[in-house]
Order: structure tokens, then C-alpha cells, then sequence
């Protein structure tokens, strides 16, 4: 079980270290991109981001999947679980609809929402790579 803990905090804190830069440096400069370059630079940034999110995303749930298959039902990998829900319920309700929005052009009252919202998911995924920190720090002390 493990090895399936380990793959799993990895892809997690990958997510962690990702979502803290898009969350203080890429979604506030968004601002910044002219009008003009906005549609083509919005659509290069959803191509690009998706192959690096998406795998990511894919091993984190897939590990997940596996441990609790494994019969992992601690109350951090619980408290984990709930927050990784936190992060996929954003994605699909928040933040999907935002940058289908935002494909049509540049508005900063949408930006703005983007970088609000988008605090959940930083806040969840922050909360997930703690307790799979501790998880990992209270399994390894268990052999």
C-alpha cells in the first residue's frame, strides 16, 4: 500500500506546487494580456495546461482509487477524499464554466471570478498534499 501512497502525495503535491502558481501568478495576469491577444492566448493556455493538469489529475484519482481498493480508511486519507471532492466540484462548477466564458474574450469581472474562485481549489488541493504529507510521516514511523 505504500508505493500507492507515495505515487498518490506525489501527484498531489505535483497539483499543490501547480495550483499555487497559477493561483498568485498566471490567472492575476490574465489582466494583463491585450484584448486583441486575449482569445488566442486563453486558448493556447486551456491546450497547454490541460497536459499538464490532466495527467496529474488522472494518476491522483487512479492512486486514490487504488489505495481505497486497498482498504485505506484513515480520518486524514478521509479529510483528503472530502477535499479532493472540493477540488473536483470547483473544477466542474466553477472554473470550467469561467474559462468557457472567458473563450469568447477578454473580461476582467470573469477574471477576477476566476482568481476568487479558484481559492477552493488551492485551498483544497493545499489541504490534501498536508495530510498525505502526514500520512506518509505516521506510516513510515509504523514499520
Amino acid at each position: 500500500m505504500m508505493i500507492w501512497l507515495v505515487i498518490h502525495a506525489a501527484a498531489t503535491w505535483c497539483l499543490v506546487g501547480l495550483i499555487w502558481i497559477i493561483q498568485i501568478v498566471h490567472y492575476p495576469l490574465l489582466k494583463n494580456v491585450g484584448q486583441s491577444e486575449f482569445i488566442a492566448f486563453h486558448e493556447r493556455h486551456m491546450a497547454l495546461i490541460s497536459c499538464v493538469v490532466g495527467p496529474l489529475m488522472l494518476v491522483e484519482i487512479s492512486s486514490a482509487g487504488s489505495l481505497l481498493l486497498l482498504g485505506e480508511r484513515s480520518f486524514l486519507f478521509g479529510i483528503s477524499l472530502a477535499a479532493l471532492a472540493l477540488v473536483w466540484a470547483s473544477t466542474t462548477l466553477l472554473q470550467i464554466p469561467l474559462h468557457r466564458k472567458l473563450t469568447h474574450g477578454y473580461n476582467a469581472v470573469t477574471i477576477d471570478r476566476l482568481v476568487s474562485t479558484n481559492r477552493w481549489r488551492t485551498l483544497g488541493w493545499t489541504i490534501r498534499g498536508l495530510c498525505l504529507a502526514l500520512m506518509l510521516v505516521l506510516k513510515s514511523h509504523s514499520f
